[in-house]
């Protein structure tokens, strides 16, 4: 099974990414299933039953969320009402929504999808080692194929989740922090890892918002309300090739694909894009 997750999709910049890559990169890699985290897709902050609609339709199974996820009222039913569409598990009970999902594609082929959020530096959640746990038992009497995202801060708890994972799940792979890492890799016990996936969206910019605003902030301590970027789309993820009788994962490797690397970076040329296989 052949496994493509998404990064953060920022704002329309990273839902155009989306539509105009994903179909190319699903026949290039026959790819099975394809995974993305949404919860800066509406305008940079939170869902809505419109880029939910537009996300699916261009591919997108299942989509996963984070700590903007509520951050717009209209995205609460979909929360409700859509099965593949998740939230993290360890918010406290009764919210809406459901922190994991089983997704069965047109082949039969099944995928235990978790999405859980980190406490360091962020907020004051459930457990979210142990909602993972909690979880991940269900999940495994289905399928061996099993899928977290872990949208955290810090480097350290995400490290931490996917040696807690190990063996149990075949890709724990972490979001929330907008830059791709450089340490994907296979732990002993047959579990992918990477610490975060990278952001889908403009890179004309702050990690999303448009960069006079952050540095407004930065130099001034005054700030203005936070404004979506658009200029230079990126998209960034991971492929990952799981063994489906075990569960293992056999491979794991980065995609960035820069749409404008040869107007950005004209002495590298389109390297990136060959290196997607697009």
């Amino acid at each position: 099974m052949k496994i493509l997750f998404l990064g953060d999709i920022v704002g329309e910049a990273g839902r155009q990414m989306v539509t105009r890559w994903v179909p190319v990169l699903r026949a290039k890699h026959r790819l099975d299933i394809v995974v993305a985290n949404n919860e800066n897709m509406a305008g940079g902050f939170g869902i809505t039953a419109q880029t939910f609609l537009e996300m699916s339709q261009a591919g997108v199974d299942v989509q996963t969320g984070g700590n903007h996820t509520f951050d717009k009222k209209e995205g609460v039913p979909v929360l409700q009402d859509e099965s593949y569409c998740l939230r993290p598990a360890n918010y406290p009970p009764g919210t809406p929504g459901r922190g994991s999902c089983l997704y069965t594609n047109s082949r039969g082929q099944k995928l235990g999808v978790i999405n859980v959020m980190g406490r360091t530096f962020m907020d004051a959640l459930d457990c979210p080692f142990r909602a993972v746990d909690e979880l991940i038992k269900p999940l495994l009497e289905k399928t061996k194929c099993i899928l977290v995202d872990f949208h955290a801060e810090a480097t350290s708890e995400k490290v931490a989740m996917g040696w807690h994972l190990d063996g149990r799940a075949s890709l724990s792979v972490g979001t929330h922090t907008h830059v791709q890492t450089g340490d994907e890799r296979l732990l002993p016990g047959g579990t992918a890892y990477i610490s975060d996936a990278g952001m889908t969206g403009p890179y004309d910019s702050v990690i999303g918002v448009r960069k006079e605003v952050i540095l407004e902030r930065f130099i001034t301590k005054r700030g203005r309300k936070f404004e979506t970027a658009s200029g230079d789309p990126w998209l960034c993820g991971v492929i990952a090739e799981i063994d489906e009788a075990s569960g293992r994962a056999l491979s794991i490797e980065r995609v960035r694909i820069e749409q404008n690397r040869p107007a950005t970076h004209p002495d590298r040329s389109d390297r990136d894009l060959e290196a997607a296989g697009v």
